[in-house]
């Protein structure tokens, strides 16, 4: 997986505004959630919502220190949408759920503070 940023590292390089474009990111609804079997680190898998346009997508989320997956269904999250696959044990995880560190590393769901549409993406 990747190394968790904890605050007070300092931000990356700069970019400009139509590298950050490339990267889709929307926001959809879990559908289901259930522990991911056979993980090296504990996660939930995800089935989520995108909408028409995206579909519904599978992701992995190493979220298991603030989240059980039964308080996951029905909650919006976001998730990078145009990443390649990537296998995850047995299982396909199709897109990147974000997520913020808590001062323990612990991963906190990225979300919106009002519903929005499935498939809306980050402008």
């Amino acid at each position: 997986m990747h190394k968790v940023d904890l605050p007070g590292n300092p931000p990356e390089a700069e970019t400009d505004f139509d590298t950050f474009r490339k990267l889709d990111i929307r926001v959809g609804t879990v559908l289901e959630a259930a522990p991911l079997e056979g993980a090296r680190k504990p996660a939930i898998r995800l089935l989520i919502d995108f909408g028409p346009g995206v579909g519904e997508k599978k992701s992995s989320a190493q979220i298991t220190e603030h989240y059980d997956p039964d308080q996951l269904i029905g909650r919006q999250v976001m998730a990078v949408v145009n990443f390649p696959p990537r296998q995850i044990g047995k299982f396909m995880s199709q897109v990147l759920t974000l997520g913020f560190p808590d001062d323990r590393g612990a991963i906190v769901l990225g979300g919106t503070d009002s519903p929005v549409p499935n498939g809306a993406r980050l402008v």
